[in-house]
């Protein structure tokens, strides 16, 4: 745990419900600071849900909504083990 900041658990939480409430934009994967995740979400939702009638849209928002249930059901340390010192950025 050296790399734990007081800010991690305020992070896990807002994280979690942005990926639940905007998971399909990729807004949880900018507030961890997977800015290139975040931009494919982001892209993927916009131009391929466009293409495809919002089909993509719906997948991305699907994934966010995992995501975001995952982050929140973490425990601190196994958050900022995962998401911080090992730096995994999908699932």
């Amino acid at each position: 745990m050296s790399n734990f900041n007081p800010s991690h658990p305020t992070k896990q939480l807002l994280a979690g419900y942005c990926g639940i409430i905007l998971g399909g934009f990729g807004v949880h994967k900018f507030i961890l600071g997977y800015a290139p995740e975040g931009f494919i979400m982001l892209v993927i939702s916009v131009v391929a849900g466009s293409f495809t009638y919002g089909i993509a849209l719906l997948i991305m928002v699907l994934v966010g909504l995992i995501e975001g249930m995952i982050y929140l059901n973490k425990s601190p340390e196994e958050f900022v083990n995962t998401y911080f010192v090992n730096k995994q950025s999908w699932f």
